[in-house]
């Protein structure tokens, strides 16, 4: 029962403190009343406000404000109960609602049919609203702010579409918003222009003013014909500004289960890391496509490297791409380079230089896969561990001569195991000192000439030697020392310059020449020869000589816009011309000869947005090309291209035998995309001319609309040699503006970050 004690005249509303806040001065048309109503069998003085000609009332109470045509201000209760086109405004959201009670004491309140928006400021990429302001909805028959920046959604929904008619919603029985932090729904269905595609149990939305905020990554579905149904979830941590962490799961209906995460810091300049390791549950698999049965196993990866500084001059750096089985790797990769990859490695190294000494420390292994058939051979190499130190050049006095030493020790790994079992008479393993000081002489008096003279005496110990007898390794010392002479010409080079309108062009003639002679020793055959210094053939002189023209331009600045080099050695001893580290073709099996391959190399730019290169090398035994390697890219606003042809061949070691081809692939990308980023796509392929055949090609598109986008893959891969050799892959993401998407441990979406 209300019963009306006192009544005022309607009166003009001036500014005046009501409760903690004050009427807005601007807004003289509103009236005022005074009354007493009686709640809990008390009488309650309430002040009642009504805005005159759609004039609203407007309350400022600290840093929020209220509008409403009508207004009752309950003073014993600090209470507000607005109704009629209510407005709450503060300085992170804006709710407009049907009806509002509000507690002026605790900053609390309810607001019945209402609409709420927040801004997300620069926390999202732009590109995914259409260049629109950022900004985060929610609506609900009831939203209850329960805290300075908290509110709860009773029946409701949120987006972050600022659109009238919103492109994708989730609606939520119950969510949970605190502004510039997160939303959390529960019972969640994700409506993409009204259509249900998606039902969370639980839904966590981050809307830091951060750009890094912890959460769930939207999902990513695919399916393939070796994975069957896929289903990739991925939860980020953002822990500080220098670290956050990523845990990722992996469901495949045929496959099995992946489980994995990433962790990644920065410290400080050059002190950074990451980290990514994925643990992979397969289940056994029934033959397909013309392929074998494969049982259960288990598998993990670890890739990652750091880069730290220690202080006092040191650095230290460690790297990892090692897996467990390469079988695993071959069949579920999505990124066909890593598919087909024939090594795994770790390491690390600690280094420190002080003025012009230098030392470093490095632990490394690596192992080189070769299958054939049901057998896997691995051959093991690396060291454990390398210790060098040297002493930088510096010169003699005032002389012309400049003096430098270098030292290293190393443990040597090499082995040789098929099925995980080492093969015997294959473990190779041995501990080598060398000790290398030098004297140079530079001569640079005339610019177009430049000579370069040394000479190195080079002391080596071995702990164990190779019997020439029974052609076994034993564990017996051996000592090689000899001097190293050293010369190298360049020029002299000719040059002429045009002069042209817009730019000026310069041509450069270069001919280099070399002479390097090692001294004779007589225990060659006896060392265990594992890496490119333990093959110096005694008694042996080398020739090189080569030429190499470069064009330069110059508008602004001066560039080099082409580079046409070709090379050849010749050697006094025929076997050194088989174990020359300068050639790809070195160590395979060729005609005895004394003369090197002609390498012939060709470098273009003619501007920033192409390059390209190409390698190849001419054996003249068999008047044939040994290799050719050939790459490009083009960058242009709007597309993005590359390719690469590659070819190696099998020299006969019998004149006159036939040429075999041993490799020939041919792949390609290119990306297109608009201006604003709304639409692209690219396309990539990787071809085997030898087999007549593509191994991949892949297909990626997408689409980002003004708060939302889709992004599409397709893959089809036909690796020869798997259990299943043919594969179609397809994955698809939704993204959500503020969210992305991201890349799974097996490459989709070509490894698109989070």
């Amino acid at each position: 029962m209300i019963a009306l004690a006192t009544l005022l005249a309607a009166s003009t509303v001036s500014a005046q403190d009501i409760s903690g806040c004050k009427v807005g001065s601007m807004l003289q048309g509103a009236t005022s009343q005074t009354v007493t109503r009686e709640h809990d069998g008390k009488p309650e003085r309430v002040i009642v406000l009504t805005g005159v000609d759609s004039i609203p009332v407007r309350l400022d109470c600290d840093q929020t404000q209220f509008q409403a045509e009508y207004v009752e201000i309950f003073q014993d209760r600090h209470l507000i109960v607005a109704t009629r086109n209510v407005l709450f405004v503060s300085t992170t959201a804006r709710i407009t609602a049907d009806r509002m009670e509000f507690d002026t004491q605790q900053k609390t309140g309810v607001f019945y049919n209402a609409f709420g928006q927040a801004s997300l400021g620069d926390k999202a990429d732009r590109s995914f609203f259409g260049t629109q302001e950022p900004d985060a909805m929610f609506r609900g028959k009831e939203i209850h702010k329960v805290g300075p920046r908290k509110y709860k959604v009773v029946d409701g929904a949120f987006t972050t579409c600022v659109q009238p008619t919103p492109r994708w919603q989730i609606v939520s029985t119950s969510a949970t918003v605190v502004l510039d932090d997160y939303a959390l729904m529960k019972n969640s269905v994700l409506r993409v222009k009204g259509v249900p595609l998606m039902y969370f149990p639980i839904f966590y939305y981050p809307i830091e003013e951060d750009d890094r905020s912890t959460g769930f990554i939207m999902p990513t579905y695919g399916t393939s014909t070796l994975r069957g149904q896929s289903l990739t979830n991925a939860f980020f941590w953002a822990i500080n500004r220098s670290q956050d962490a990523t845990l990722e799961h992996n469901w495949f209906s045929k496959a099995g289960q992946q489980f994995g995460g990433e962790y990644r810091y920065v410290l400080a300049p050059g002190s950074a890391g990451n980290v990514r390791t994925s643990m992979f549950d397969q289940k056994a698999t029934a033959p397909a496509n013309g392929g074998s049965a494969a049982g259960a196993s288990r598998s993990y990866r670890v890739d990652g490297g750091l880069t730290q500084n220690l202080g006092g001059g040191l650095r230290a750096r460690a790297n990892a791409n090692y897996f467990s089985n390469g079988d695993t790797e071959r069949l579920y990769q999505q990124d066909v380079t890593r598919a087909t990859q024939s090594t795994r490695s770790f390491g690390g190294n600690i280094s420190g230089s002080w003025r012009e000494y230098v030392l470093s420390s490095t632990m490394d292994r690596t192992d080189y896969f070769n299958t054939s058939g049901a057998n896997t051979t691995i051959t093991t190499g690396g060291s454990l561990p390398r210790v060098s130190f040297s002493r930088g050049e510096k010169a003699i006095g005032k002389s012309p001569i400049y003096f430098g030493v270098s030292t290293e020790y190393a443990t040597i790994l090499r082995s040789v195991s098929q099925n995980d079992v080492t093969l015997e008479n294959q473990d190779q393993g041995l501990s080598r000192l060398e000790v290398t000081p030098t004297l140079r002489v530079p001569f640079t008096r005339v610019p177009f000439l430049t000579l370069n003279t040394s000479v190195a005496w080079r002391g080596t110990y071995w702990s164990e030697r190779l019997n020439t007898t029974t052609n076994r390794q034993v564990p017996e010392a051996i000592k090689r020392q000899y001097f190293d002479f050293n010369a190298n010409l360049s020029g002299p080079r000719f040059m002429r310059i045009f002069n042209r309108p817009e730019r000026k062009f310069k041509h450069v003639i270069e001919p280099t020449f070399s002479i390097k002679r090692v001294t004779g020793f007589d225990i060659f055959d006896e060392i265990v020869k594992l890496e490119s210094s333990d093959f110096e053939y005694p008694g042996t002189t080398r020739i090189g000589y080569g030429l190499t023209n470069r064009l330069y331009a110059k508008k602004e600045t001066s560039r080099e816009v082409l580079s046409v080099s070709v090379n050849q050695n010749y050697y006094t001893n025929e076997k050194a011309a088989g174990v020359d580290p300068q050639y790809q073709s070195a160590f395979n099996v060729r005609p005895p000869t004394k003369y090197s391959p002609v390498r012939f190399s060709v470098r273009a730019s003619p501007s920033d947005r192409y390059q390209s290169d190409f390698r190849t090398e001419w054996d003249h035994t068999t008047g044939t090309f040994q290799s050719i390697a050939a790459n490009g890219v083009a960058n242009a606003t709007n597309v993005q291209a590359s390719g690469g042809w590659t070819l190696t061949k099998n020299i006969p070691t019998l004149l006159g035998s036939p040429v075999t081809t041993s490799s020939h692939y041919l792949q390609g990308s290119v990306t297109l995309r608009t201006t604003a980023n709304r639409v692209g796509g690219t396309y990539s392929f990787h071809y085997d001319l030898f087999r007549d055949q593509f191994l991949q090609q892949r297909y990626f598109a997408y689409y980002n609309a003004q708060c939302c986008g889709v992004l599409v893959e397709y893959q089809t891969y036909n690796i020869v040699g798997l259990s299943i050799p043919q594969d179609r892959r397809f994955n698809v993401s939704f993204t959500l503006a503020g969210i992305g998407t991201f890349s799974n441990f097996l490459g989709a979406f070509g490894g698109a970050g989070r």
